[in-house]
């Protein structure tokens, strides 16, 4: 089966082509500024492969996937609040699907990678925000509302969120407003400060750390999950890891909860964990 994947990014559009379970084609363009912009860009990519059979999409935002809706809010305006699914299927003349890119990321590792044989997992998928799924008994938990894990929304003290306290680039911009300089520091460069052992870096890595396991410790207080897996561009620091387990297992344990022991692993497939979730959803929806 020939599908056209395709994950929506504020910044960029990322595309492949599925064919015998394999990602080709890889290649990405500028997000357009408007909807018939982006029509017309996808049009013209659609152009370039012969015979496809689907095209399955991956995108922020509240996804109704049976409406073909997406709800919610996010870095591109234009694509909500309206049938984008039917538009989009008049658009490329074969069934189209559509799903929240955390939830992709999910099927990713559910469907071929690390959550294939794991009973639940809650999936902390870090970037510009911080998302996040659940997955027990091999199906997304979405929720009556469509907010079902959607981590990065939890209050973390009275007004901030774990994504405002945990997202590396809402996090630099803290730090930013706290430290000014000339050249403003993104939140690798904190990492990568921190590990010369810059005291101030240090300070805020320890705080990450910290904040990021208290989050992951109110989820596992009420999901009990046997698995964390941790997505996301962060995922590529390998080093940090062994902090966020130490850091987890010790609130757990202050907490009363030391039998609550959780596997936390990073995702597999990182950079295309949305294309490849985008087509398990594919396949789980039209195959």
């Amino acid at each position: 089966m020939k599908i056209l994947a395709l994950d929506f990014g504020g910044t960029a559009i990322k595309y492949g082509l599925w064919e015998d379970r394999d990602l080709s084609h890889l290649g990405s363009f500028a997000t357009p500024t408007n909807w018939d912009a982006m029509k017309q860009t996808l049009k013209e990519l659609a152009k370039s492969f012969s015979d496809l059979e689907g095209v399955a999409i991956s995108t922020p935002g509240s996804v109704d996937v049976k409406a073909g809706i997406i709800g919610g809010i996010s870095a591109i305006p234009y694509i909500h609040h309206f049938p984008i699914g039917k538009e989009l299927e008049e658009l490329f003349g074969v069934p189209v699907t559509i799903e929240n890119d955390a939830n992709c990321a999910a099927l990713a590792e559910m469907q071929y990678g690390v959550a294939q044989h794991k009973r639940s997992t809650a999936f902390f998928i870090i970037g510009s925000g911080i998302g996040g799924a659940i997955a027990i008994n091999g199906e997304l938990v979405k929720g009556a509302h469509l907010f079902g894990g959607e981590f990065g929304y939890m209050l973390m003290d009275e007004k901030r969120t774990l994504s405002q306290l945990t997202s590396p680039v809402q996090w630099a911009e803290k730090y930013n407003r706290e430290h000014p300089s000339e050249q403003p520091l993104s939140g690798k460069s904190i990492f990568d400060l921190a590990d010369k052992g810059n005291a101030e870096a240090l300070h805020y890595v320890g705080e990450w750390y910290q904040t990021l396991a208290r989050g992951m410790a109110n989820v596992c207080l009420v999901i009990d999950p046997e698995q964390i897996a941790i997505g996301g561009g962060i995922s590529q620091r390998k080093e940090i890891l062994a902090p966020i387990k130490e850091e987890l297992n010790k609130i757990l344990k202050q907490n009363g909860a030391s039998e609550l022991t959780v596997e936390v692993v990073f995702c597999e497939f990182e950079q295309q964990a949305n294309l490849i979730g985008a087509v398990a959803n594919f396949e789980r929806m039209k195959g």
